[in-house]
């Protein structure tokens, strides 16, 4: 019994081990091919002929293929190349509770970097609605709030909008899962102690330079205002 469970035990190791392999495979091959997405890949059974390997090996690599979005199945087509859902999986695993220190503190840097960076994207595609937005938002936080380093609602309906301007629906879904870890990081204790605040560049304040500055003046204001986040990562 003992012998028969250690076999089985080997032989599950040794499929993974296989199938790892046929995926890593299977994703080269379709990228030599230059399929473009709505194209039919082979067949399983070309696949298993063309890679040497069982037609259970490959329907198991397909299926994880299926799981990562890459590919999906279509009526009298078979399997055919798709677009895939770039956060789908990384949302599941953007938990913070589950990520290391070293990751928790790396994705705290990301969203800082990101910020500063869209001052471009913003000034080509912001409008005179978005402007009336942005104040109505900063009209309804209270006056307390520039002297706060980190307010989670005041963030999200904030920085939300700005990522909304840049017309960017994969840095707006991006920010969505940041967020969270965000908050994680600034309360867990990850970073330095917070110290007494410096003053920094309001929400107003980047209303005002977004309305009337350009996007060398907002990139300044953004890191201004990020201050004293990063004030905890260095000092």
């Amino acid at each position: 019994m003992m012998e028969q469970a250690l076999n089985e035990t080997f032989k599950s190791i040794e499929n993974t081990s296989l199938v790892d392999k046929v995926e890593n495979n299977l994703v080269q091959l379709l990228q030599q091919k230059k399929l473009k997405i709505g194209d039919s890949i082979p067949t399983e059974l070309e696949l298993a002929d063309k890679l040497g390997v069982s037609r259970t090996v490959i329907r198991e690599a397909l299926l994880r293929l299926r799981m990562m979005g890459l590919i999906e199945s279509k009526k009298k087509k078979g399997a055919v190349i798709t677009s895939p859902d770039l956060f789908g999986n990384m949302s599941k695993s953007m938990n913070p509770h589950i990520l290391s220190p070293e990751t928790l503190r790396e994705v705290f840097e990301i969203r800082l970097v990101l910020e500063i960076g869209m001052a471009d994207l913003l000034y080509h595609r912001i409008s005179k609605e978005d402007i009336k937005a942005l104040h109505a938002i900063v009209d309804d936080e209270p006056p307390a709030t520039q002297y706060h380093l980190f307010n989670v609602e005041h963030e999200i309906a904030f920085h939300g909008k700005l990522y909304e301007i840049t017309g960017n629906a994969t840095l707006k879904k991006f920010q969505k899962m940041l967020l969270p870890v965000f908050d994680y990081v600034h309360n867990s204790g990850l970073l330095k102690k917070q110290s007494l605040l410096k003053m920094f560049v309001s929400h107003k304040e980047l209303v005002d330079i977004l309305e009337n500055g350009d996007p060398e003046k907002f990139r300044n204001g953004m890191r201004n205002h990020l201050e004293n986040h990063f004030a905890r990562l260095f000092e």
